[in-house]
């Protein structure tokens, strides 16, 4: 029998954190400030790419386009829970939803190849010392950082598309400050098995895989490193290297435990408190402390600020000085 949409519904009522609602303010304080963190601090970070020719390699590259996918993802959701927060505006519109449900999943999926291609061109640096500026020029580069936004938004399409051709007849209340496809797919009237089937399947494929491959990358890594007869030259590979473990664990610890099995449960909005907001607001901090090139860029821009600005005071100081001179001449 031919399959024909019954769906409704027009708009979606997002509830958040309703069952908190004493700290409504306090969240809605934390969560703005977590997001000026993250926007400003991903910023500084493309700024010191951008103005420090050290910083001027395919390392970096990637890192600067983590940081603006960093800043694009948060911006997807944050906003729109901020709102929620101080009950100016929790209802969504069908579409609107689904375009929100849509692009987080396709830039977390890009995120989370991106970070697997991270992780490709350490190894090449670590393994390959002598042939890697060869192997990744700049068309390579280019190339390379195209692919994971490629993969991402092609593999969450898939899933998103199930999703929208099941029914909502009925009960609109998604019980997560965000569209998210096992919240949706709870509120369906009809079926959701071949939706749940095929978002599972990207979550193995856009998270389990990557992170195998991230794994498997290391050990190679690590064996690697191990061979290296001084200490300063082990200690300055795995610095090039800890920060991006970290976020990568971080990341794919959340991400498989949410999607691999979307069961939408409660808790889920906790855990995606975890990766929309903590995680970005920690990514920065992490790139940057334990980044010995990235804080030598920093002190020398603070370095120079302190000495412009100070520059500036003395020059004030003089014609003041050169005006109270002339005046006391003219007198």
């Amino acid at each position: 029998m031919r399959h024909i949409n019954t769906t409704i519904v027009h708009e979606f009522h997002l509830l958040g954190f309703a069952h908190l609602h004493s700290f409504q303010n306090v969240l809605f304080c934390a969560v703005l400030l977590a997001y000026i963190i993250c926007v400003s601090g991903n910023f500084t970070i493309i700024m010191l790419v951008r103005r420090d020719p050290s910083l001027h390699s395919p390392m970096y590259l990637f890192i600067s386009i983590f940081t603006v996918l960093e800043i694009i993802f948060a911006s997807v959701t944050i906003p729109k829970l901020m709102a929620i927060l101080i009950h100016t505006k929790k209802t969504i519109s069908f579409f609107g939803c689904f375009a929100q449900m849509y692009t987080f999943n396709a830039l977390g999926e890009t995120e989370s190849f991106l970070l697997a291609l991270m992780v490709f061109d350490r190894y090449l640096a670590i393994t390959n010392p002598l042939r890697y500026l060869a192997i990744m020029n700049n068309r390579f580069c280019c190339r390379l950082s195209v692919l994971p936004w490629f993969l991402g938004f092609i593999t969450s399409f898939i899933p998103s598309l199930f999703t929208f051709l099941l029914d909502f007849c009925g009960p609109n209340e998604v019980d997560h400050f965000f569209c998210d496809l096992a919240p949706l797919q709870n509120l369906s009237c009809s079926n959701p098995s071949l939706s749940n089937m095929t978002t599972s399947l990207a979550a193995v494929l856009s998270t389990v895989f990557p992170f195998l491959t991230i794994m498997v990358y290391y050990i190679h890594i690590i064996c690697t490193v191990l061979k290296i007869e001084t200490l300063e030259g082990k200690t300055k590979a795995f610095s090039t290297c800890s920060s991006h473990l970290i976020v990568a664990s971080l990341f794919y610890g959340s991400a498989i435990i949410v999607y691999v099995r979307p069961r939408g449960s409660h808790y889920d909005k906790f855990l995606a408190l975890i990766y929309t907001v903590i995680i970005p607001v920690l990514n920065p901090f992490i790139y940057t402390f334990r980044n010995r090139e990235v804080k030598n860029s920093l002190r020398k821009i603070i370095r120079q600020c302190i000495k412009f600005s100070s520059f500036k005071h003395l020059k004030k100081w003089l014609k003041n000085m050169e005006s109270t001179c002339m005046q006391k001449t003219t007198v």
